[in-house]
């Protein structure tokens, strides 16, 4: 079957169909679409996992700052209180948290990240697949596999919605990248595609209406706070579908909505920071601070 990521429900039905993971026929999809073996597209997402896993180190930095001043050392502070057991809500929570922190305020300091699917919610993923990957010692070719099935759920929401904050708000790029992220844990944990498919749906409707409203215009405040929430997101969303509970509204009827929830908003809240926080009284400040 020759996938064309118009629906969640096309990637579902085709790993039914072909009685294989969701990650294994877009693996194979994409190879036969870009000319190449499988074993050379893998290569690509192992590298892109390898800059996944390098930002979450020099993220956590105790040093690094931002040139606005804005961002730095959030991730250092709060991967100490983890090391130290200090943190209150589990040890693959915390250390998730502290992942997104590291990727987002790294992508401040201009490092090298993975926009996944966009750099203003580039920590989500490598969080979520890192820190579950480390705390149940999986195998790196389970992570980087499923990684196929979460670019797949990106694909088809980037196609039917949008993945860009100026044109949707937060929600298409944190919630993008927290149903990606949902999708990718899910096949990680044996979910089924229908659980896979749930999570997703389930990500999504969490972060519904979500604006993007960045203090000064920088992808700092709140955008990496918000990184880690999707992160928490994504786990919520995994582990309610692999319990087997369903969403009630499927995940490609989500994924529409949240286009027209993104349509409605006022410009002010799509990237514009004329609106939010951006607006505040502090928000203003600050701006006038950094730019003059």
């Amino acid at each position: 079957m020759k996938l064309k990521y118009n629906s969640v429900e096309e990637l579902v039905n085709a790993s039914l169909s072909a009685n294989k993971k969701i990650s294994e026929i877009v693996l194979k999809d994409q190879a036969d679409d870009m000319e190449l073996t499988e074993d050379q597209v893998y290569a690509a997402m192992e590298h892109n996992f390898q800059v996944m896993k390098e930002s979450v180190k020099n993220g956590m930095e105790k040093t690094l700052r931002s040139a606005s001043g804005l961002s730095g050392g959030a991730a250092f502070r709060l991967k100490q209180a983890v090391d130290q057991g200090r943190n209150h809500y589990g040890h693959l929570l915390g250390n998730a948290l502290s992942m997104a922190l590291a990727v987002t305020e790294y992508n401040s300091c201009m490092g090298q990240i993975v926009a996944a699917p966009t750099a203003g919610s580039c920590g989500v993923i490598p969080a979520a697949l890192i820190s579950v990957m480390e705390e149940y010692e999986l195998p790196e070719h389970h992570i980087v596999m499923a990684l196929f099935t979460s670019s797949a759920i990106g694909m088809v929401i980037a196609k039917c919605a949008s993945i860009a904050g100026a044109e949707g708000g937060c929600q298409a790029e944190v919630g993008s990248a927290s149903a990606m992220a949902a999708a990718a844990l899910t096949e990680i944990f044996e979910g089924t595609p229908k659980m896979i498919s749930d999570s997703c749906a389930i990500a999504l409707k969490n972060t519904l209406g979500l604006v993007c409203d960045p203090v000064a215009g920088l992808v700092e405040v709140p955008c990496i706070k918000r990184n880690a929430m999707g992160v928490a997101n994504a786990f919520t969303a995994s582990e309610l579908a692999l319990a087997g509970i369903e969403s009630v509204i499927p995940a490609d009827e989500v994924i529409l909505t949240m286009k027209q929830v993104g349509q409605q908003m006022p410009s002010t809240l799509r990237e514009t920071a004329e609106g939010g926080l951006a607006a505040t009284p502090t928000g203003c400040r600050l701006c006038k601070k950094i730019f003059g």
